[in-house]
């Protein structure tokens, strides 16, 4: 079976665990990040392939312990050249999290390779 282009999204574990965000916040801000990164990048040609095929869409949840380690992978995925959005909630100005362009898993090498799937 051919490799599928996956949208990978990457949540702060804190939101929850330290700051006590409603679970419906904490998964609104995973929706607002992965919509604008497919607005964001419409013309891209990994976007327009994944959202040819609207029933075949493959999306991971990971998560990240806390701001920092999110804003280094958003820095590492920067210097790799892989297209993101990283989402801040406003008007507080919080990063809360990033959706990366659907890619091949193999296209991003060790960027991710710290977080686990998102509990």
């Amino acid at each position: 079976m051919a490799e599928a282009r996956t949208m990978f999204v990457v949540m702060r574990k804190d939101l929850a665990k330290v700051l006590q965000w409603p679970l419906g916040s904490i998964v609104s801000q995973g929706c607002h990040a992965a919509t604008a990164v497919l607005w964001k990048h419409r013309d891209d040609e990994r976007v327009r392939s994944y959202t040819n095929n609207l029933d075949s869409m493959h999306k991971v949840v990971l998560e990240t312990k806390n701001e920092a380690s999110l804003l280094k992978m958003a820095e590492n995925l920067k210097q790799q050249g892989i297209p993101f959005h990283l989402w801040t909630e406003q008007p507080e100005n919080i990063p809360t999290c990033l959706a990366t362009v659907p890619v091949m898993r193999s296209e991003l090498g060790d960027v991710l390779k710290k977080c686990s799937l998102l509990r």
